[in-house]
């Protein structure tokens, strides 16, 4: 049986939802800060994917932190849509927490594998 893995399913959860978010805001007509967090927002878990298989304990931080970096990128990408009013409240609403939630996951298996 397959140990789960919280950071790995809930970074392609947020995925699945950049995705869906992108084809709104295509609808919209924003192209430009749309193919921005898209990029940014599946990367994380792609990264995240990658550490899985990392050669080293600094190979897994490495790939970990990049996570990290192309998490708070895509935080200020969902702030920016949001305050130049492509994002409702609610869809801003509903994100939100889901980007937090993945930069503190990300900082605290960071942190505790670097103090291994």
């Amino acid at each position: 049986m397959e140990k789960k893995n919280i950071i790995k399913e809930k970074s392609f959860a947020f995925a699945i939802d950049i995705v869906n978010l992108y084809k709104v805001l295509i609808e919209k007509k924003e192209f430009v800060l749309s193919r921005q967090v898209v990029r940014s927002g599946t990367s994380i878990g792609a990264n995240i994917r990658e550490s899985e298989h990392a050669q080293s304990k600094a190979d897994f931080i490495h790939k970990l932190s990049i996570s990290l970096k192309e998490a708070n990128e895509t935080e200020y990408w969902l702030d920016l849509l949001y305050e130049t009013k492509y994002l409702s409240e609610i869809e801003f609403q509903n994100i939100k927490p889901k980007i937090i939630e993945l930069l503190r996951l990300l900082t605290s298996i960071i942190k505790t594998s670097k103090n291994i």
